[in-house]
């Protein structure tokens, strides 16, 4: 399906669903959306942090149509989440209602990305198999602060064969705009997990022993900074449901 069909599909609340797998050649990414007073602060803290965080475009205030989408950042998501004072208190359908003329956009890379070419090369993903969304956990692997905004890395995790470990971080790599090489691999617990089978954000899978768990930085984490930053007012996508833009998927080295 092609991303304008595919975005119709959420505007108009026909589908909601995660979005890994979907649109497969296209760049999806992370959103959050904050009022101009945080704006600075925030983008530094992305520049600071690009494997987390690494910026596919900003819009300018009260702007909802991204350059990389014909699209309103608004509506066209499948499921969004409201912060207020570092408090999660409402999943939405569509944010129109909560629209300023100066709230400020961030586009940000993700790992949904890479899924296909690990695909092609017969990388199985679980969550995918399973119709999950992808498990997200909270790390101790602190970030670089900028002004209010600091606290710990989110990582999402995919469970792969020992003998594609290799492969895996050789192709993902290649994507530096959603997140590129994993940020760990193996024991969990080294990274401050402590449950593999309790993620923070998304759904736990079923692996087996054999395989093992290995972690992408994840672009949940502004959600996880904006906890602890306590803005008035934060918007993101929720976790595991992007936004799918009209921009062809690029490697780069």
């Amino acid at each position: 399906m092609e991303p304008h069909v595919q975005r119709q599909l959420f505007r108009h609340n026909k589908q909601i669903t995660t979005t890994s797998g979907l649109c497969p050649n296209y760049l999806q990414v992370n959103m959050l959306t904050l009022p101009y007073d945080y704006a600075f602060e925030f983008l530094l803290f992305c520049n600071r942090n690009p494997k987390s965080c690494p910026i596919i475009e900003v819009l300018e205030p009260g702007v909802w149509s991204p350059v990389t989408a014909e699209a309103d950042i608004r509506t066209d998501l499948p499921k969004y989440h409201i912060y207020e004072h570092g408090r999660l208190v409402g999943e939405e359908l569509s944010i129109k209602h909560y629209w300023r003329d100066d709230l400020v956009t961030f586009l940000i890379g993700c790992s949904f990305t890479f899924e296909k070419a690990l695909l092609e090369n017969n990388i199985r993903l679980l969550h995918q198999e399973q119709n999950k969304v992808v498990p997200m956990y909270k790390t101790n692997i602190e970030c670089h602060s900028s002004g209010i905004f600091k606290g710990n890395m989110v990582v999402s995790m995919r469970a792969l064969e020992k003998d594609q470990i290799d492969k895996a971080i050789k192709i993902t790599s290649q994507f530096s705009n959603s997140h590129g090489s994993p940020v760990h691999v193996g024991n969990p617990e080294e990274i401050g997990i402590e449950d593999i089978n309790q993620p923070d954000y998304g759904e736990s899978i079923k692996f087996e022993n054999h395989r093992v768990p290995v972690f992408w930085a994840c672009g949940v984490t502004p959600q996880n900074i904006c906890l602890n930053a306590k803005p008035s007012l934060a918007i993101s996508h929720a976790p595991g449901h992007m936004l799918i833009t009209d921009q062809l998927e690029k490697l780069r080295a």
